[in-house]
């Protein structure tokens, strides 16, 4: 009987562990992107499209942002500012991933849905005009000399197939031999 008594007083609580895990998994929204809270500055700023390493890297050394630090534990003022330095970064040329644009000569550095659009449309252009990549591009194969022999083979044949024979011909019905 005891047992069955110090079975029913026992509650049972969520763990503080629980608790604390899903305040830090917070999302936090940058340039229209969320990053979990528990991840570091330097490896969540490359959740953004746009944001390579390297860049990240840059952004934390020139905004003197400590690379270690959570993202949950930014300050509103810290993430405007590195919103702010994504979207017109004063960084070297090398980093900046639209470099001397077609247009206007430019260099610029592209994130989120502008860059697709740009890529998009940089694609588009090949194909009009007919260039070796654009063709490549409308046909649906690699563009950058990869081999094709035994790779990029999607829903398409593979391999020799033998074709069936026919069943040989009897000559129990035939006359005459």
């Amino acid at each position: 009987m005891e047992r069955k008594e110090n079975k029913e007083k026992k509650i049972v609580e969520p763990k503080k562990q629980y608790q604390k895990q899903v305040n830090e998994e917070s999302l936090i929204r940058i340039l229209s992107f969320d990053i979990p809270g528990n991840m570091k500055v330097f490896i969540g700023l490359t959740r953004i499209k746009g944001v390579s390493w390297s860049f990240s890297n840059a952004v934390c050394k020139v905004l003197n942002i400590n690379k270690t630090k959570r993202i949950s534990d930014l300050t509103e003022e810290e993430i405007n500012k590195i919103s702010r330095f994504i979207e017109n970064p004063e960084l070297p040329v090398y980093l900046l991933n639209r470099r001397n644009e077609r247009e206007d000569a430019k260099d610029v550095h592209l994130v989120g849905s502008d860059l697709d659009l740009r890529k998009e449309f940089d694609i588009k252009r090949l194909k009009k005009i007919k260039s070796y990549k654009g063709l490549r591009h409308a046909t649906g194969q690699p563009v950058r000399g990869q081999r094709t022999k035994s790779h990029f083979r999607q829903n398409k044949t593979v391999g020799v197939h033998k074709k069936k024979t026919a069943p040989a011909k009897s000559t129990k019905g035939v006359k005459g031999k």
